[in-house]
């Protein structure tokens, strides 16, 4: 099937979010007396807003709700990103190039305050014709309903949309949801490698990511689940 349209993750493919996010989710563990564990930031990484406020008011801090966690932590978040906006090489270029040739959708576990911040301040918020936050559907990833939700919102098939991850369960997401997986890890947070089998192509940067790639891509056979 051709690709009729590319989906964007945010967090990770179009700006070096996750440093920022574990450094204010840590600092705001650590102002509230609790303990960040090894292997929370892993655990955070594709939770939607209702999952990882919940996740660090249950098992890392005592004392505050998930609606209270969720709220200082945005608000956190939105200063950093007005302050200085961590966009990664090549970002703002490639959405460009690949809306020059397709309808883009974007599927993110990013709340929605921030996603509106990031594509304002890119200024290509005209340019996604459906936009989604995780905490916008039931659940965040690796379940698929982020991505099904940006394919609806498009009105194109699943099956027929191009995404573009780098997380593990991003890729899974992504996978799920039925469409054509290309994956730009980050060093920093390297996929799992079942998660990365996936792909159906990995690039090394966004400045690889092209309509020609996606055309070429979609006459392949895709990995299997």
């Amino acid at each position: 099937m051709s690709v009729q349209a590319v989906v964007f993750d945010l967090d990770g493919v179009l700006i070096d979010s996750e440093p920022v996010w574990e450094e204010v989710r840590r600092a705001y563990v650590a102002d509230h007396g609790g303990q960040w564990l090894p292997d929370t930031q892993e655990r955070l990484m594709g939770m939607n807003t209702t999952e990882w406020a919940g996740y660090l008011s249950a098992d890392l801090i005592e004392g505050v709700t998930p609606d209270e966690v969720a709220y200082e932590v945005i608000d956190r978040m939105s200063q950093r990103y007005a302050e200085r906006l961590p966009l990664l090489p090549g970002a703002e270029d490639a959405v460009r190039r690949m809306a020059a040739e397709r309808p883009l959708g974007l599927a993110s576990s990013s709340p929605r305050a921030l996603i509106d911040l990031v594509l304002g301040k890119l200024g290509v918020e005209g340019l996604f014709r459906a936009t989604v936050s995780t905490e916008e559907v039931d659940r965040g990833k690796p379940a698929p309903d982020g991505y099904l939700a940006a394919a609806a919102r498009m009105e194109v098939p699943a099956t027929a949309c191009a995404a573009i991850e780098d997380s593990s369960n991003g890729l899974r997401s992504a996978h799920a949801a039925g469409m054509l997986v290309v994956a730009v890890p980050r060093p920093a947070h390297p996929p799992a490698p079942d998660a990365l089998a996936l792909a159906a192509h990995v690039l090394d940067d966004l400045d690889a990511l092209t309509p020609g790639l996606v055309d070429r891509l979609a006459a392949e056979p895709r990995p299997a689940t």
